[in-house]
């Protein structure tokens, strides 16, 4: 539906000018530039789905094969002892562990998250404990499944596995099974080139 020539201006003012600007120039047109955005944000939206979808299939493809060459289920958080996670990755790990831990502390009532003190604190609680202090301390008592620690994970760390960081590691042990069909064209897929 077309905008009415004093809903343009609100809706420039709304959206910005500076957002507007290279479709202002590429169209000549404010209605036409707010069209076409909002024809970008349709798109962009219809593409998250696909977007989400490849992101979760990676995910769980590369999950079911480190679940069976490391032979753990828990081989995110307790990897085996030929195996170190670089620091980036570590990082990841332990930010993704907290968020899931928070995602689980605030579905508790008060009197449950009072109750963690008992683990949190075997010895009574320290005086003056600021409330920011006892929320973590109570939250590292909680155990989350290996399941919503990965899914707090980003599309960052699944592609850092296929660094050439992990070539070694993890490339060329078992993750190039993630991609049977790993040739592109006449040249093979590695672990730099795999999910540019």
């Amino acid at each position: 539906m077309p905008l009415e020539p004093e809903d343009t201006a609100s809706v420039v003012r709304f959206l910005s000018v500076e957002r507007l600007a290279a479709l202002m120039a590429l169209t000549g047109s404010y209605n036409t530039a707010i069209e076409l955005h909002q024809e970008t944000l349709r798109l962009g939206s219809a593409l998250m789905h696909v977007i989400a979808t490849i992101e979760i299939a990676l995910r769980n493809s590369v999950c079911e094969n480190l679940t069976q060459h490391f032979g753990v289920p828990n081989w995110l958080t307790q990897t085996p002892v030929q195996f170190q996670w670089r620091e980036p990755e570590r990082s990841k790990i332990s930010q993704a562990v907290d968020s899931a831990r928070r995602a689980e502390y605030s579905k508790l009532s008060q009197s449950e998250k009072a109750n963690l003190d008992i683990f949190a604190y075997p010895n009574g609680r320290p005086p003056n404990t600021s409330h920011l202090k006892r929320s973590k301390d109570r939250r590292k008592k909680i155990s989350v499944s290996e399941g919503k620690i990965i899914a707090e994970l980003t599309l960052y760390f699944w592609k850092r596995l296929y660094s050439p960081e992990y070539e070694q590691s993890l490339w060329r042990t078992t993750l190039k099974r993630t991609f049977p069909h790993k040739k592109i064209g006449d040249y093979p897929l590695d672990a730099s080139t795999a999910l540019r």
